[in-house]
C-alpha cells in the first residue's frame, strides 16, 4: 500500500525520470548505503544538534518544540553557526537559557562541520541559502530540518536533490502542513475517490503588515565588519554590502522570491500532495509593488494562475489560483478545493456540498445530482500572523523529523516535496518577472520562460 509519505516520492520520480543525473533518484529518501549505514545513530546515543542561522524563525518556531521533545528523545543542542557576531552572541544566550545547554558558537558552517560536533542541524537561513546549506550539511554527514522554500533556482534545486539522494540523510522540509491532522484527513478523502476529480483550487494569503519582513532598527546597526558578506552571498553575484539585503532579504530578488517562496510554497505543496502531481504544466502571473514603496524589488501584491494535469493529456486537469497582498488582510488565508460535488475548505476544516451539482441542473442534462456529504475535518486552522511559532503543526513536524532521525524512516515532507514546491515557486517567480507564460521541461528538469531557461 502506498503511504502518504511515499506518494509524492513516486510522483516526482515518475515525472523526472533520470534527467537530473544517474543517481539523483537512485533510492528513496531515508534509505542508505553500506557506507552511511555505519553512521546511523544508535537508539541510546545522544543526537547532537546544531543551529545553522539563529533566525527569528528558529527562535519562535524551532526552539520551543525542541525544548519539549529533546529530553525524552535524547537530543541536545550543542552548536550554533551564524555569520553575524551579534546573532552568535544573542543566539548562544537564548539557547543556553531556554535549553539549559552550553552551546558552542562558530563563525561559519565550515568551522561548524570541521568540528565534528553535530549529527543534525536546523537550517533557517536566507531563502536563497537553504538548498546550498542543506548540501553542505548532508555532505558533512548531517540530517537536516530545512526551512522552505527549499530552492529559488532550478540549478540549486537539482543540486540539492542530487546531494540528498546520494547521501541517504534524513531531510525534513519545513512544510508543516504535512504534519497536520486536517490535511491528512483531506488527503485521505481526496485519494479515496469520494471527492471526485479536483476541478479548481483557490489559495489566498493576505496580510496588512507594513513591517512584515522589515528590520529597520537592525539595519541601522549592522556594519559590514560585523558579518562575512562574501560568505553570505554564496553563489549570488558579488555586489556591495547592503544591510537590507542581509536582514530584509525577503524583499529583494535574487535573495528571495518573496511571496511565492515564503507563502505560496506552503499552499502549493498541498496541491502536489493531494493530487500526486509533482509540478504545474504552466504558470502565468501578474502583480506589483502597489502599497509599500520602500525600495523593495519583490511584489507586495501577486496573483498566480497554474494549470495542473498530466503533461501528455491536456484534456484533463484543473486550475489553481493563488492570490496574496500586503495591503489589506481581508480574507486572511484560504485553501479551497473544488470538485463537481462540492468543496473542501481548509480554512474552516469542512467538507461540504457547496457548489455541487444539484438535482435541477443535473436532470436537465439527463444526469444525477452529485453532492458531497457534510464532514468536519480533524485538526486546527493554520494562522498567517507574524508570530506563528506556537502552531501545533510545527510541533508535530519537528517531532516527526526527530523520530525519523532515530528510525531512518521517510519524514512527512521529504526532499522530493521540497523539490516539487520549488519548481512551482520558481515558475511563479519567472512568470511574474518576465510577463510570459512559463512551462516546465520535465526531461531536462528546467523552468522555461519564452522557451528559454529562466535565469536571474
Amino acid at each position: 500500500m502506498t503511504t502518504r509519505r511515499d506518494f509524492i516520492i513516486k510522483s516526482v520520480i515518475a515525472s523526472a525520470g533520470v534527467a537530473v543525473g544517474g543517481s539523483a533518484f537512485a533510492k528513496p529518501t531515508g534509505s542508505f548505503s553500506a557506507k552511511s549505514y555505519g553512521k546511523i545513530i544508535g537508539a541510546n546515543d545522544r543526537v547532537r544538534v546544531g543551529c545553522v542561522g539563529f533566525s527569528d524563525r528558529h527562535r519562535a518556531s524551532h526552539v520551543g518544540p525542541f525544548k519539549e521533545l529533546s529530553k525524552g528523545m535524547n537530543f541536545e543542542m550543542v552548536a550554533l553557526s551564524d555569520l553575524w557576531n551579534r546573532r552568535r552572541e544573542e543566539g548562544k544566550a537564548y539557547l543556553d537559557k531556554q535549553l539549559g545547554s552550553d552551546v558552542k558558537v562558530f563563525r561559519n558552517n565550515e568551522e561548524l562541520y570541521n568540528s565534528k560536533m553535530v549529527d543534525a542541524v536546523f537550517i533557517s537561513t536566507a531563502d536563497f541559502q537553504h538548498a546550498l546549506h542543506t548540501i553542505e550539511a548532508v555532505k558533512a554527514g548531517c540530517d537536516t530540518y530545512t526551512e522552505k522554500p527549499l530552492a529559488e533556482t532550478m540549478e540549486d534545486n537539482r543540486a540539492v536533490l542530487k546531494a540528498v539522494k546520494e547521501s541517504g540523510k534524513i531531510v525534513q522540509i519545513g512544510s508543516q502542513r504535512r504534519s497536520g491532522e486536517n490535511y491528512f484527513a483531506a488527503e485521505d478523502f481526496i485519494k479515496s475517490g469520494k471527492f471526485g476529480p479536483i476541478v479548481m483550487v483557490e489559495l489566498m494569503w493576505n496580510v496588512n503588515q507594513p513591517g512584515r519582513w522589515r528590520r529597520p532598527e537592525l539595519v541601522k546597526d549592522l556594519k559590514e565588519s560585523d558579518v562575512d558578506w562574501k560568505r553570505y552571498l554564496m553563489n549570488r553575484p558579488m555586489v556591495p554590502f547592503d544591510p537590507r539585503k542581509y536582514l530584509e532579504y525577503r524583499l529583494f530578488w535574487p535573495y528571495s522570491s518573496g511571496i511565492p517562496g515564503q507563502w505560496m510554497s506552503h499552499q502549493i505543496d498541498t496541491v502536489h500532495w493531494f493530487s500526486g502531481l509533482p509540478h504545474p504544466r504552466s504558470v502565468v502571473a501578474n502583480g506589483g509593488i502597489y502599497q509599500w514603496k520602500d525600495g523593495r524589488t519583490n511584489a507586495d501584491t501577486l496573483t498566480v494562475v497554474f494549470d495542473y494535469g498530466p503533461i501528455n493529456d491536456p484534456s484533463t486537469g484543473f486550475q489553481v489560483q493563488f492570490t496574496s497582498r500586503f495591503s489589506n488582510a481581508a480574507g486572511d488565508t484560504k485553501e479551497l478545493y473544488y470538485s463537481n460535488g462540492g468543496m473542501i475548505n481548509l480554512d474552516t476544516n469542512e467538507i461540504s456540498d457547496t457548489g455541487g451539482l444539484r438535482e435541477r441542473e443535473a436532470s436537465a442534462m439527463g444526469l444525477k445530482a452529485n453532492l458531497l456529504p457534510k464532514i468536519k475535518l480533524e485538526g486546527q486552522k493554520v494562522e498567517s500572523g507574524a508570530n506563528t511559532g506556537g502552531d501545533p503543526l510545527t510541533f508535530n513536524h519537528i517531532k516527526n523529523w526527530m523520530e525519523c532521525v532515530r528510525s531512518r524512516k521517510t519524514p512527512h515532507a521529504p526532499i522530493e516535496a521540497g523539490y516539487s514546491h520549488s519548481i512551482a515557486t520558481i515558475m511563479s517567480n519567472a512568470a511574474y518577472r518576465t510577463g510570459l507564460k512559463v512551462t516546465f521541461d520535465a526531461k531536462n528538469q528546467e523552468v522555461l520562460a519564452g522557451g528559454k531557461p529562466f535565469k536571474y
